[in-house]
This record gives C-alpha cells, structure tokens and sequence, in this order.
C-alpha cells in the first residue's frame, strides 16, 4: 500500500516506511470548496445512513460527493498494527461521532482522533446545464435555442 493524498499524517505505508509525514487531504473540505451541493461521510459500519445518504444526494441538482471509509485489514491495518477487518468495525463504532453540518474545515481525519462522520452539506445549486443554459443565454439572446435532449 503506498501513500496517498488521503493517508493520515504518522500512518505506516510501504512508500512511507517511517510514517507519512505530508497533511492529509481533507475530502469534505475540499469538494465542499468545489462547490459540490451534498457532501457527507461515512464508514462501513454506518450501512443504513450511507444508504439513506446516497438516496439523498442522487435527489440533488448539481454534484454530490460522500466519503466512505473502509477498512484495509491486510495492508494498512497490519503496517499500523491496528487488528483485522473485525477491528476496523469495532473502532468505526468507538470513534465515530455523528456531527450533521459540522463545518467541513473542522472534519479532516487523522490515524487515531475521531471520525466525523454526517451530512455536512446539504445545499441548492444550479446544476451545469442550468448554468451553462444561463451563460449562453445571457451571451446569445434571442439566437439561442435550448436543444431538445436537454430539456
């Protein structure tokens, strides 16, 4: 397993024997920044509000992000000596804390703080064809004719 934009700082990887010592990436911060209309996390462990989540967001105009975490039990766990699949279940239970609109800047997530998991964006945007209709409109006036397909 090699370190990624996501592993958390002090995190074992074969890339980074050591531990990893870059910040790790805060996904719900940054898509939120995007301009992403839903944003949420959540584990392997919390089936039925991912799925809820995922029914949510796929109701929402615009692009929606959810972060799940899962576990890897025969690389990452192993190198950071944190148990097997079993484990991985046991701490999403014990370090997940449902925090619904935290602020996104306030959730990155580190080898063994809290998880904050949740819906933390919920918002309404235009989606690309209604902005791009907008632009083209505003620029083109009376020449422009929406196509058909995307009505």
């Amino acid at each position: 397993m090699q370190t990624a934009p996501t592993t958390p700082a002090k995190a074992t990887t074969t890339t980074a024997p050591y531990g990893c010592y870059e910040p790790a990436f805060n996904l719900p911060s940054l898509v939120e920044a995007a301009g992403a209309s839903y944003v949420a996390r959540w584990t392997t462990f919390h089936v039925r509000q991912l799925a809820r989540s995922m029914t949510e967001m796929l109701t929402k105009r615009g692009f929606g992000f959810i972060e799940v975490l899962s576990p890897c039990p025969t690389l990452y766990q192993r190198r950071n000596k944190m148990g097997d699949g079993l484990d991985a279940m046991k701490a999403y239970r014990e370090r997940s804390k449902t925090k619904n609109g935290a602020p996104t800047s306030e959730v990155a997530l580190t080898k063994d703080g809290e998880i904050m998991v949740g819906k933390f964006v919920d918002r309404d945007r235009p989606d690309y064809l209604e902005l791009m209709g907008g632009q083209m409109l505003e620029q083109l006036k009376d020449r422009y004719v929406e196509a058909e397909h995307l009505r």
